[in-house]
């Protein structure tokens, strides 16, 4: 069977005329550390016919996956392991947010929106605010942001968990198909169909906490040859119980717009167009020790006032693809990302002394202004020889970011990145598959690297399969992590003295022009058994992945000479200052599974479970220009080895069920336990076990359409996700609960 070049873009599946072929997700599973359900996908032979299985074929095979190597591959002939996450399931994990999703994969890790940016992770290495380390895609374009870190706010993440087809999550580095961030996994989004929406549907969360969310979709015709989806959606709540000093809100708007047109029988193109903006707050209230006993003094903390963080996220994408012939094909894509973020405020500080004044105000932004990025790629697939498909392109990206915080002094800082990737994928025999990647990447910022794949796959009979794997991956660093310049400059005194321009300043962050790229070499063996008589699937993954010079944001000695060099006019701190270095050797090992199994056609059931040991080597590494070979303090160096270890939990397990029951309910209950970790070196997390379920009732009264449900999350009480070290009642995730109506009209 041969599955080659029929599907649309890089980003998914897509069957090949939308209007005639029937495209239903699979059901695929992927336990958090250990479930995998996985969907069917059958693959018609006739052209542009890739069609996804009914439920009740829901085993017949394992699904077809893009993500791995930009090649529509099954499961067995990937040379990685995947976690396929389809409709219903997004549905059955009751998330309200994308980021809670992926509590279903082995191995990775999230936690609630609150006052910290909410984080998706794979094998931990948590501390940047933004995870810059698993590329996330939506419908094949990188929402990494040169804003936010050269990482993904998923706050400001343009999609909505009802236009989700599917999402296939790629559980090891993918520097070879997306790129040098791609570095310890990939979530590729992948979109619904235009095609396939037809009218207008309005649905409604209400429950506590909250929680007020509104959705309208409408989809339709676009002539005779074109499509439209579009989509408009409100999300507000409270957030989690204000604990102590802080307070938590979150409130988004987002809309939408898809349309696809066939412009002959072999050219089709795709356009879209979203926007959303979010707010949450951050901050703390005033407090003061009492008896060592922290007490609420009233008002906001002068260190760190409560304020709005607003962001937001515009783009425009165009993707045209035509089909050369049976296996092959060509397509373009062009993308425009800008995103915006302002936290302005005024800050005191207490503890500096500069120019013997401990006492002075400061405005801070940290994420204020803008990024943008310019994209633009073209892939071609073809088959050169016999028992051969190869895959191969180019990108060209333009990044530009704007910041009066952390690029003090300067002006628009552009960034130009070019590369050129290829996947070959060589099928000599039955038993047989072999995969070769490489890319190569130049970054005007970072510099270039290589990165090359080789996999294995050796199908012991049709029902299980054997995969040896090797890579080699590089990770970039931000945009200020290379020509950042942090500097605070006070412009009075809290007791109204005013500061002459210029008289003070305060070194907080230096970037680093010649700073290396993160590196990762991984080494793999793969178990993929897929028995149809048992109706069960199994994939098991065991992995070392070496990591020698796992970069950080730490806090060094500053030469003395920085003043001077930066040219100041006037007089500077040459204490210290946050630069980002190579700060640690790290090796991650461990295995995960997960685990699928349908005993009857109403019953679903998915396991998924990881082990993984974290360890490290402090490098004691010499700051550019400086010949101080040691962190500011010891204990600093302490934190950062416990942080590294404890990043990602020793194990974790997690569970799906999904049951039909009488009378048309639908009943799904997810369990997740999650082992002691950290998320900062000044957070600390103990185990905790969590449980969300949902009933829903789809209805069909008098032609009228629609479903009702109810959703509650951690029913077996309070637990904490994310704590500050010292503050046991810190971030309390509590029961939350809601009801859902949606009605199509």
């Amino acid at each position: 069977m041969n599955c080659g070049a029929k599907h649309f873009g890089t980003s998914g599946l897509r069957s090949g005329n939308a209007r005639t072929n029937k495209l239903v997700i699979g059901a695929p599973v992927r336990r958090r550390m250990l479930a995998s359900l996985l969907p069917v996908l059958l693959c018609a032979s006739s052209i542009d016919a890739f069609a996804f299985a009914e439920e009740n074929l829901f085993f017949a095979e394992l699904p077809i996956v893009a993500s791995v190597s930009r090649l529509p591959q099954r499961l067995a002939d990937a040379s990685a392991s995947v976690t396929v996450i389809d409709r219903e399931m997004i549905k059955a994990i009751g998330a309200r947010d994308l980021n809670d999703v992926f509590r279903i994969v082995p191995g990775f890790l999230t936690y609630p929106n609150n006052t910290d940016a909410a984080r998706v992770t794979y094998h931990g290495l948590t501390n940047e605010d933004f995870s810059p380390r698993v590329q996330v895609l939506i419908d094949g374009r990188s929402q990494y942001s040169p804003l936010f870190q050269n990482g993904v706010n998923w706050a400001t993440l343009p999609v909505a968990l009802e236009d989700v087809e599917r999402i296939e999550v790629v559980r090891g580095t993918n520097a070879v198909s997306y790129g040098s961030n791609a570095f310890l996994g990939v979530i590729n989004i992948i979109t619904v169909d235009p095609a396939l929406v037809r009218g207008v549907s309005v649905s409604t969360n209400q429950g506590n906490q909250g929680v007020s969310d509104t959705t309208l979709r409408a989809g339709g015709r676009l002539g005779e040859s074109g499509d439209f989806r579009f989509t408009y959606q409100e999300k507000n709540d409270t957030g989690f119980t204000d604990q102590f000093d802080w307070q938590d809100s979150f409130n988004s708007r987002l809309v939408n717009l898809n349309a696809g047109f066939w412009l002959s029988n072999s050219d089709q193109l795709q356009l879209s167009f979203g926007h959303i903006e979010a707010t949450t707050i951050q901050g703390r209230l005033n407090k003061e020790e009492v008896n060592g006993v922290d007490v609420l003094t009233g008002g906001d903390d002068p260190g760190n006032p409560l304020r709005d963080f607003d962001q937001s996220n515009t783009y425009i994408q165009a993707l045209w693809r035509r089909a050369l012939g049976e296996g092959s094909d060509f397509q373009l894509r062009y993308s425009y990302a800008e995103d915006h973020g302002s936290e302005a405020h005024i800050e005191r500080t207490d503890d500096l002394t500069w120019n013997g004044d401990d006492d002075l105000l400061y405005k801070v932004d940290a994420y204020g202004d803008v990024g943008t990025r310019h994209e633009l790629e073209a892939q071609h697939t073809f088959s050169p020889f016999d028992a051969t498909r190869l895959v191969w392109g180019a990108g060209y990206r333009l990044d530009s970011l704007k910041s009066d915080d952390f690029l003090y002094g300067r002006d628009t800082v552009y960034r130009r990145v070019a590369r050129l990737f290829g996947n070959l994928e060589w099928k000599p025999a039955e038993w047989f598959t072999g995969n070769l990647g490489a890319a190569s990447e130049y970054d005007s910022l970072g510099g270039r690297n290589f990165s090359p794949r080789l996999s294995l796959n050796f199908h012991l009979n049709p029902e299980n399969t054997v995969r040896l794997g090797a890579s080699r991956a590089y990770r970039t660093g931000s945009t200020v992590d290379y020509v950042g310049n942090r500097v605070l400059t006070p412009y009075s005194t809290a007791s109204g003295t005013p500061i002459p321009a210029g008289q003070v300043y305060k070194q907080e962050f230096l970037g680093d022009p010649d700073m290396e790229q993160e590196e990762i070499n991984t080494i793999e063996i793969g178990y993929l058994g897929d028995w149809k008589s048992l109706r069960s699937s199994l994939d098991i993954r065991v992995f070392r992945e070496r990591i020698p010079n796992r970069m950080l944001t730490v806090n060094r000695l500053l030469p003395s000479s920085v003043c001077d060099v930066q040219d100041y006019p006037g007089t500077c701190d040459p204490t210290r200052a946050d630069y980002t270095t190579a700060i640690q050797r790290v090796k991650i090992e461990g295995v995960e599974f997960q685990w699928r199994w349908q005993p009857f056609d109403s019953t679903r059931l998915m396991l998924g479970q990881a082990w993984t040991e974290i360890s490290s080597t402090y490098l004691g590494s010499v700051m550019p220009g400086s010949g101080v070979t040691t962190l500011v303090r010891t204990s600093n160096q302490e934190k950062i080895d416990l942080l590294t270890r404890r990043s990602s939990p020793s194990s974790s397990t997690s569970f799906l069920l999904m049951q039909k029951l009488p009378g048309g309910l639908d009943f799904s209950l997810a369990g997740y336990w999650v082992g002691e970790m950290k998320w900062t070196r000044n957070s600390s997390v103990d185990f905790y076990r969590r449980f969300d379920a949902r009933l829903g009732y789809p209805f069909n009264i008098g032609g009228q359409r629609g479903e009702i449900a109810y959703t509650a999350q951690s029913i077996n009480g309070a637990h904490g996700e994310f704590k500050a070290s010292g503050e046991p009642s810190d971030r309390v995730v509590e029961l939350r609960h809601w009801v859902t109506l949606r009605v199509d009209l």
